[in-house]
């Protein structure tokens, strides 16, 4: 039986990575496999564990298929390699730090995907942005225009079937979250 795809979205500065980092080895547990994304941004940047490679490169890949899925955000290309139909063909279930721009694109090549949209403050994501330093001040300000506005459409989420967490407080509890929000959505075989 095929796995499924967690597809998790949130904000620049959501805490995504730190979330996926935090649960990995529990999903790992459960039969769960994290997808690292081929990023147009150098390796040496930053933020997530991901593969940095050059635009031409990038678009040397997207034209041999080599992604499962690929989109462009905030002046960057994002993929996730074929890898990821491998693993769901061998029973096994993937998480990806994906795009909200790009569900539906997403749905239509995994219609069962579980979708979970990771939310967080506006004090705390401008705390967050700034701590990291990748950002400038107008770019800050931006961000935190652009999660004002993706909080004031919350309600939206629950009617796309969205899976929301709020990523304010506590990691601890945010992967708890995770973790029953996909043992809830994810029909996890007895044994891992």
């Amino acid at each position: 039986m095929p796995g499924n795809l967690i597809y998790l979205m949130g904000p620049s500065g959501s805490g995504k990575d730190s979330l996926i980092e935090a649960a990995r080895h529990s999903l790992a547990e459960r039969g769960c496999e994290v997808m690292r994304r081929v990023i147009t941004r150098s390796a040496e940047s930053v933020g997530e564990d991901a593969q940095g490679v050059s635009a031409q490169a990038f678009e040397a890949l997207k034209e041999q298929g080599a992604f499962a899925l690929h989109w462009q955000a905030h002046g960057l290309s994002y993929g996730i390699t074929t890898l990821l139909d491998d693993y769901l063909r061998q029973g096994r279930h993937v998480l990806v730090n994906g795009s909200r721009a790009h569900l539906e694109q997403a749905r239509q090549r995994y219609p069962d995907l579980v979708a979970v949209m990771l939310c967080v403050s506006t004090e705390v994501l401008h705390e967050r942005l700034l701590k990291r330093g990748r950002e400038t001040p107008e770019q800050i300000r931006q961000r935190l225009q652009r999660n004002q506005l993706f909080l004031e459409g919350m309600p939206r989420h629950e009617a796309e079937a969205i899976k929301v967490l709020d990523n304010s407080g506590s990691l601890t509890v945010v992967v708890q979250g995770l973790l029953a929000l996909i043992d809830h959505g994810v029909d996890y075989p007895a044994s891992a």
